[in-house]
Parts: C-alpha cells; structure tokens; sequence
C-alpha cells in the first residue's frame, strides 16, 4: 500500500468541504490521492444487509460513479463495502473514511483489505482523523460519521434499522446542513425502518442515481446500460425474466421453462460477461454496467 501521509487544517489541500463543518479533524491521516475540491456523496447503510440493499446499494452507488460523484463510506460490511466495490469495478475514484488508523494492521475489517488495495489502485482515498496503529472503539466509529457526511454534499442510507450507524452519519448530515436521501424497503423489514424514518422526516425518496443528481443539480445520466437482450435465445429468455425483478434460480428455471442444467449454463456465461450479478444464495439481477 502506499505511504501514509498527514494534512493538518491550515493546508490548502485540506477538503474544503470538510473545513466547514463545526468540529473538523485538525489533521488527517491517508493513503493515496487527496483533493481539496470535489463532487463527493455518501452512500451508507447496515453491515446486515439484504439482497435487495446489495443490488440498490451497487446500482445507485454505480450510476452516481458513472456521473463522476466520488463516493464516500466507511469500508464497513455490508451496503459501505457494495457502494465502494461499485466505484472500484468501474475504476471510478472513491474514499473511504476509517474508524482506525489507515495503517495495513490497523484496517477494519481485515476481510476488505484487498479492497482498500483496489481504492488506491483506483485513484481513491483511505482517511482517518486517528494516527496509524489506532485499533477501533466504540467511541472511533461514530466519530468518524461526521467526516464521511463532512466530505460530503449528501448522504444516502440504503438499508438501516431505527438504531444505526448509518443514521448517525445522517443526523450528522442534517447539522451540517447536507442533503439526506433514502432508499425505501418492505415495510416488515428491520433494515427499512432506518430509511422510512428518515422520509418521514423529509429526506428524499430515493430510486436511482438519478434522482440523486437531480437534487445535486449534477448532470443526469442514464446508470448504466440494462441488459435484456442476450447472444441466444436462452440468455434473452432469463434476461426478459430478470428485468422486473431480483429472481431466484428456481424461478428463472420456472418462467423460462428451461432445463435447470441450460439455464445455470447461461447464468454462469451472462455473469461472466457482467451482464448479470449473483447477490448471494443463487439470487440473481440485471447488472446496470
């Protein structure tokens, strides 16, 4: 990895954005590349995700990506990991603000150290107010909120319960007088009560990346392109199956009325050719890149 540097708040590289909010960090620890300017937007959420969070969390993180918005998070588990995976699979520049020092053994968690690899290699930015060797608290992790929301011009919870991290980092938005936006769940669903009470209290409603440049007054863009057209007829068979919604594999075998063996054949080859994405436990939807 590369080396650690420090930035106190006098530099003029120090993120200007982040030089406005009530207590920012007098110096920052990072690795990689920092930018005192720039569009940046936070994408946060449960480290207990769903398979629905995953697939908003890497389309609407991955279209924001495409429309040059530097995405910001917390290298957590979870919607955190998805929304700067989003960035990195595009070699689009992310940042990822850290609740420990930026050093190799100090990383948390060490199961997204090859990820932090990826951001620097991707032209981002690993982040920390804590010098290197500064293992996680309970106190660290929340403090760190306010600089992801800081960097940031708005912050979109993907998946939440009513107590959460992710709604910390949003309150902490709503001091600094940043743009919050929500994504909407089933309503029986724990990890959507985070999201509704937040729509509740006036944060946007949030379907796509879109929705999200609008409010930025950002240039929209379409998120990517939606494959429903395959090279055969079996692949447009479970392309045309998959565009309404997420599918198990048992499903697509059902509407498409193929032989299973067929239809794990073309999935292998429709993932492979990234037009399609396995979200865990053979559950599987149209990839938007």
């Amino acid at each position: 990895m590369e080396e650690i540097k420090e930035i106190n708040i006098e530099d003029k590289n120090y993120p200007k954005l982040l030089k406005k909010i009530k207590n920012p960090p007098k110096i920052l620890y990072y690795r990689g590349k920092m930018e005192p300017e720039e569009n940046c937007f936070a994408v946060v959420g449960t480290r207990r995700y769903s398979y629905y969070g995953k697939q908003m969390a890497l389309e609407i993180a991955g279209g924001l990506a495409e429309a040059e918005v530097i995405i910001v998070s917390g290298l957590a588990p979870g919607i955190d990991t998805f929304s700067h995976s989003a960035a990195v699979e595009r070699n689009k520049r992310t940042i990822a603000v850290l609740g420990t020092g930026v050093d190799t053994e100090s990383i948390y968690p060490k199961s997204n150290l090859k990820l932090a690899e990826r951001i620097l290699e991707t032209g981002g930015c690993l982040i920390s107010e804590y010098p290197p060797g500064t293992p996680g608290s309970k106190i660290t992790f929340p403090q760190r909120n306010r600089i992801i929301s800081g960097l940031s011009f708005g912050v979109l919870v993907v998946e939440a319960k009513a107590k959460s991290g992710a709604l910390i980092t949003a309150s902490w938005a709503r001091k600094q007088q940043r743009l919050v936006f929500a994504v909407p769940g089933p309503i029986h669903s724990l990890n959507s009560k985070g999201p509704h009470i937040l729509i509740k209290k006036g944060a946007k409603l949030t379907e796509s990346a879109d929705d999200i440049l609008r409010e930025l007054k950002l240039p929209q863009k379409t998120t990517g392109i939606l494959f429903t057209e395959g090279k055969n007829a079996d692949e447009s068979l479970i392309l045309n199956a998959l565009k309404e919604e997420i599918l198990y594999i048992d499903k697509i075998i059902e509407e498409t009325k193929m032989p299973a063996s067929r239809v794990a054949s073309a999935l292998a080859i429709l993932e492979i050719e990234g037009k399609i994405r396995n979200l865990g436990g053979n559950l599987y939807a149209i990839s938007n890149r």
